[in-house]
């Protein structure tokens, strides 16, 4: 952006510069974990199926009480 205006490299309007056509790839906690889908208490070992838009932690075991965690946390 010769000018910082926005328009790209010699007027030719964005997405005309060095990485044009590439497209960003999703990296860390967000890329592909998807979710669990079974919550499991880690003092008694109860597990109950997840409740979608309900993290683990804010579900506490029927039995003893603890909040629950996904599966695939250890």
């Amino acid at each position: 952006m010769p000018a910082r205006n926005g328009t790209g490299p010699r007027g030719q309007g964005p997405g005309t510069g060095f990485a044009r056509g590439r497209k960003k790839i999703a990296t860390g906690a967000r890329a592909g974990l998807g979710g669990t889908n079974e919550c499991e208490c880690p003092k008694c070992g109860h597990k109950e199926p997840h409740k979608r838009g309900t993290p683990c932690s804010q579900t506490k075991c029927p039995k003893c009480k603890t909040p629950l965690r996904g599966a695939f946390c250890r």
